[in-house]
């Protein structure tokens, strides 16, 4: 049984984005494809249950909790690091245990930071705590909207491994531009092309592929010539 899905069709005003619908997401990564203004991030803002202009003319199941990162690290300049950390649970009414705060920082790279302010952190550290926070849910299923594209080669790989062993176990959908990208964490990878999503063959063996595979760089010039066409 899937822990999440969209079934049906999505509209924007009098324009269909996509028709018959039927997404469900399992354990592990799906990786959502396709050109800009194709509706991939729309999807995930209809699957997180947010604010969108578009319209879901069906059904949608989810869990209550759903953890949620984008592209923008959506830190808070006044809080501190670990007030950053604590956030969604404050607004919930909840608490973050300390012990917890503490391990999430370290996991992130950014053990004895808490006192610090995002201002005072590289874009890869803000980036590392936007995961931490995003950890701190502890969500059955987390949707991510470009959340490492942004950042360098290096720093992106190394987010790559980290959210895939810190999420193992959930499912996870993400929006992303990058075709390596998706190959390297997809478990399932699906395309958004002219109001319809289809479902692309992924590399088989241990996730996150490692980039000096050959297989990945063959692979990731396949799935461009794949998504060549892609339309809105």
């Amino acid at each position: 049984m899937s822990l999440a899905g969209l079934q049906g069709r999505v509209t924007l005003g009098d324009r269909v984005l996509v028709e018959a619908l039927d997404l469900r997401l399992y354990r592990g990564w799906t990786c959502l494809l396709g050109a800009s203004g194709a509706g991939k991030s729309t999807l995930l803002r209809l699957l997180a249950g947010l604010p969108t202009a578009a319209q879901l003319e069906g059904t949608r199941h989810a869990p209550a909790r759903i953890g949620w990162m984008a592209q923008s690290d959506l830190l808070q300049p006044r809080l501190s690091v670990l007030g950053n950390l604590r956030l969604m649970a404050r607004l919930r009414g909840e608490s973050l245990p300390p012990a917890r705060a503490k391990a999430l920082l370290a996991e992130v790279g950014l053990a004895g930071r808490g006192a610090a302010y995002p201002a005072d952190l590289s874009g890869g550290e803000r980036q590392r705590l936007a995961l931490a926070r995003t950890l701190a849910e502890d969500a059955p299923l987390v949707a991510l909207d470009e959340p490492f594209s942004a950042l360098d080669v290096p720093t992106r790989a190394m987010m790559h491994d980290l959210a895939h062993a810190r999420l193992a176990g959930r499912a996870v959908v993400m929006v992303t531009h990058d075709p390596q990208e998706a190959l390297r964490l997809g478990d399932r990878i699906l395309l958004l092309r002219a109001g319809r999503l289809e479902e692309l063959p992924v590399l088989t063996g241990p996730h996150p592929v490692d980039l000096g595979d050959p297989a990945l760089a063959r692979a990731a010039a396949a799935l461009v010539g794949q998504m060549r066409g892609a339309v809105a």
